[in-house]
């Protein structure tokens, strides 16, 4: 058995609670179990004035779907990897599985709004914890890279899909792709070889630090569109207030992990430099990626002359090309080593974002999308390894979690980002 092999199988066995069966979980059940998510995610896009038509409400209105989504997405990751950490892999996919089952239902059928809002949370609070499942499973970035390169794939064909499917049935059917996830938990569950046995010592329940946390995670979410409402009220009241709410949350919480060192946010995660370096670079890189995507559109129109119709399939064909090559950076990770594969992401992420404020010719523009997917996925599947491995192994589950939700907030920064530079300025 190989070292990987051997890494595989024991950060599995850390996971679950009892050896696992011959040979780790297959990585298309992983990537089957995890990226529907991200085409569900993205699915409104297209689609947000037939959605508001339905709801009776205005688009912007009908905009709050795709932020309760991704609140919720960001906020229910470090969560799940909390409950996978003490209870282990079988309760987590059932209770993903049912909120998933549940909240899609709730959007399919519900005529109004606040129900089909808590809907939306409800499917991405189960999404989250199958993402935090598969990425507990996946073993090496090699295989992590799969499961990221597939959630980059599916978030950009996301738009058009749900377009497809809200012109041939309905956009109810849209924003229920994620339910091919289910198909992935039989396999995933037996192959695993799950127990109930937890994977962290059975101590009282760090509520506090896990209030804590969704209450700073929240507070970053809607950090972004403070600024916004503050200039539209001529005030820099709500700017401040967020501000001040960031700021307070984060100290709340760094005095609870001081006096909870192994609580829900372990002391050994913030005081590793490997993992602290890991999650701000997925966090920039993150950021950038999402700031490009909501911008470049624009940019293919203002300066290139392309229309809509064009500076998407161009984009599309630009995020499924980047996609796929971030696999091969993952597969050849172990090779390169730490300190390499680092500097070809910063470099990459840095080259995307130059062209995207100096070129003017389509092509070149397109090129930046695919260096900030590239770069994206690419830090999702390597850094998250990297970050997994600064701690012990039963801590691995919170790591990844706390991983992926710097990477979900480059989702909340990014668009705020690309409105301020790009799209609010004509």
């Amino acid at each position: 058995m190989t070292t990987t092999a051997v890494t595989a199988t024991a950060a599995t066995t850390a996971a679950t609670g009892r050896a696992p069966t011959p040979g780790p979980v297959p990585v298309l059940w992983l990537a089957l179990l995890a990226t529907p998510v991200a085409a569900a995610a993205n699915a409104p896009v297209l689609i947000l004035p037939d959605m508001a038509a339905s709801l009776g409400v205005p688009t912007e209105t009908a905009a709050r779907l795709v932020a309760a989504f991704a609140w919720a997405m960001a906020v229910s990751v470090p969560l799940m990897a909390g409950l996978l950490r003490r209870r282990g892999l079988t309760p987590v996919l059932r209770l993903s599985g049912a909120l998933l089952l549940g909240g899609t239902l709730l959007v399919a059928a519900s005529p109004w709004l606040p129900a089909a809002l808590l809907g939306r949370a409800a499917q991405a609070a189960g999404g989250a914890g199958l993402v935090a499942a598969a990425m507990s499973l996946a073993g090496s970035a090699r295989r992590m890279g799969v499961i990221s390169a597939g959630f980059g794939m599916l978030g950009a064909a996301g738009p058009l899909l749900g377009a497809q499917l809200s012109h041939a049935v309905s956009w109810r059917l849209s924003l229920s792709v994620s339910l091919l996830s289910l198909l992935a938990l039989p396999a995933v569950g037996r192959h695993a070889a799950v127990t109930t046995p937890p994977t962290a010592p059975r101590s009282r329940f760090d509520a506090r630090g896990a209030a804590l946390l969704t209450v700073l995670a929240t507070a970053l979410v809607l950090l972004p569109h403070a600024p916004a409402a503050a200039l539209g009220s001529a005030s820099a009241a709500v700017a401040a207030l967020a501000v001040a709410a960031v700021a307070v949350a984060a100290a709340l919480l760094a005095l609870h992990v001081r006096r909870r060192p192994d609580g829900f946010v372990p002391a050994a995660l913030v005081r590793s430099p490997l993992f602290l370096g890991s999650a701000l670079l997925a966090l920039a890189l993150s950021t950038s990626y999402f700031t490009l995507l909501f911008a470049v559109p624009r940019l293919l129109a203002d300066r290139a002359g392309w229309d809509v119709t064009a500076a998407g399939a161009g984009q599309l064909v630009a995020l499924l090309t980047g996609s796929a090559l971030s696999w091969l950076l993952a597969a050849a990770s172990a090779r390169l080593g730490r300190t390499a594969v680092r500097a070809v992401l910063v470099t990459i992420g840095a080259l995307a974002a130059l062209l995207a404020v100096f070129a003017s010719w389509g092509p070149l523009l397109l090129v930046a999308t695919l260096g900030g997917v590239f770069g994206a996925t690419g830090a999702n599947a390597v850094l998250s390894m990297q970050a997994a491995s600064s701690v012990p192994a039963p801590q691995r589950p919170t790591a990844i979690g706390l991983f992926s939700l710097c990477y979900q907030l480059g989702g909340a920064f990014g668009p705020a980002i690309a409105t301020a530079l790009v799209l609010g300025g004509a």
